[in-house]
């Protein structure tokens, strides 16, 4: 998994009735691009996150693809 700050983490529900949660990430603390992330959700909360199967990385458009 990688992501860069502005990207967003969609994590998906894993039981009936919970819904996918959506946060910005807001710091990439992984070499690379990789995990862990400080994100903020919706509400304005802010945790670190370490992701798991159950996430995926949607990338924000507009960045230069030779920026990291």
């Amino acid at each position: 998994m990688e992501a860069h700050t502005g990207d967003r983490l969609l994590t998906h529900g894993r039981t009936v009735g919970q819904h996918d949660r959506v946060a910005e990430i807001v710091e990439v603390l992984g070499d690379g691009g990789t995990p862990p992330y400080r994100v903020r959700f919706e509400d304005g909360h802010e945790h670190l996150i370490a992701p798991g199967p159950d996430s995926v990385v949607q990338h924000t458009t507009g960045r230069d693809p030779g920026t990291r």
